[in-house]
């Protein structure tokens, strides 16, 4: 094939010989299995929501092959152009994510959504990627190499943060808060804070903590089902932990579990239980393996990389991505409080897969190989 010739000038060709493409396999691999686990979880839950038992799937489909071209379109991105598409993205992410105090769709007490045909989206997904993004670009090039240009970039990587905390309080969605903060505060510690004030920083966000679970009943309640099994209602975790026990070590077979018919997010937040019940603990580990691989592999990457800007860019987009990932995973086993957030790719949703393929292809465009006179 002419694209696949080291030879060939074109976009794709070029394209295809830079990019990271183990990182691209491991991601076209979550993808598939995000095809098998929706199938085997979403016609039970489907059905109990009185729907025809192909309608997340078909949906599914559409959310993941829309996702994989976008990633591919993203990666061929210029750094220079990713900067663009970042600060387009963080402004109307921004905007809308505005949007739903006002119009937002209201879902066990919180406002995160917004009603679009065969959709319900997210818009505060968007904001992980493409603040990572411009942090980074403020945290770097923004004002130039002066001290004080430096100072206002940095400054106005703060704002930013602020409106975003004030958005993401006010809806309420501390889980999602939490990720971008760990984002923020990682590039923060990666561009080479004060020991002192990393400390600080740590300090904040355990008051922070403290502080969610005083005001925000939900928390409270989260975290006192955690830390006291006996008290409270444990039904889903519970449930959870017992289809991995019933998977064993090479699960029950493929259509065989029973979680998909007990719980009512088999098929977004507790699609790992799913997997470790019908697959079994090889397959999870297989899962949790690719996971660590592309976060492993970019931050490996990143040792030889000079560019500052992209350096702190993809350890935020790699924070993100990995912290995600744990979340869904560690909550499905009991190893933290419950968060509904997805697993990347695996999980039904499609705002989800649309903003972690974003933040992938980000990702992949801005680590690939350039040579001398390649566009900036």
């Amino acid at each position: 094939m002419p694209v696949l010739s080291r030879s060939d000038p074109s976009v794709l060709g070029r394209w295809w010989w830079t990019v990271d493409r183990w990182t691209l396999f491991s991601v076209v691999a979550l993808i598939g299995f995000g095809y098998i686990l929706v199938l085997a979880a979403s016609p039970a839950v489907a059905e109990r929501i009185h729907q025809s038992r192909d309608i997340f799937i078909l949906k599914q489909v559409v959310f993941l092959a829309i996702s994989g071209a976008l990633m591919v379109g993203v990666s061929l991105l210029s750094p220079r152009n990713i900067r663009r598409l970042a600060l387009a993205g963080c402004a109307l992410a921004l905007v809308l994510t505005a949007l739903t105090l006002v119009h937002g769709v209201e879902i066990k007490g919180a406002r995160r959504w917004i009603a679009l045909p065969g959709l319900s989206l997210q818009p505060s997904e968007f904001l992980k990627p493409c603040f990572a993004v411009v942090s980074a670009w403020l945290l770097t090039e923004a004002g130039g190499k002066s001290g004080l240009a430096r100072v206002r970039g940095t400054v106005a990587a703060f704002v930013i943060f602020a409106m975003i905390l004030a958005l993401l309080q006010s809806q309420p969605d501390i889980g999602m808060l939490t990720v971008i903060t760990t984002v923020f505060f990682a590039q923060l510690f990666v561009q080479g804070m004060n020991l002192a004030f990393a400390g600080m920083g740590v300090a904040g966000m355990i008051g922070a903590a403290i502080g969610a679970y005083a005001i925000f009943p939900h928390v409270r309640s989260r975290v006192t089902r955690f830390l006291h099994p006996g008290q409270g209602d444990h039904y889903q975790v519970d449930t959870a932990l017992q289809a991995f026990a019933n998977g064993g070590l090479l699960g029950r077979g493929p259509g065989e579990g029973r979680v998909k018919d007990l719980l009512p997010d088999a098929h977004a937040d507790f699609v790992f239980a799913v997997a470790g019940e019908e697959f079994g603990l090889l397959v999870c580990l297989l899962i949790l393996g690719v996971f660590g691989f592309i976060v492993l592999r970019g931050l490996l990457r990143l040792i030889q990389e000079t560019d500052e800007f992209v350096i702190l860019a993809a350890s935020g987009l790699l924070t993100g991505f990995g912290l995600q990932a744990f979340v869904n995973m560690a909550s499905s086993l009991h190893l933290i409080p419950t968060k509904g957030m997805t697993l990347p790719f695996i999980s039904y949703g499609g705002s989800s897969a649309l903003s972690v393929a974003l933040g992938l292809g980000m990702l992949l465009a801005l680590t690939r190989r350039r040579t001398h006179g390649d566009p900036s």
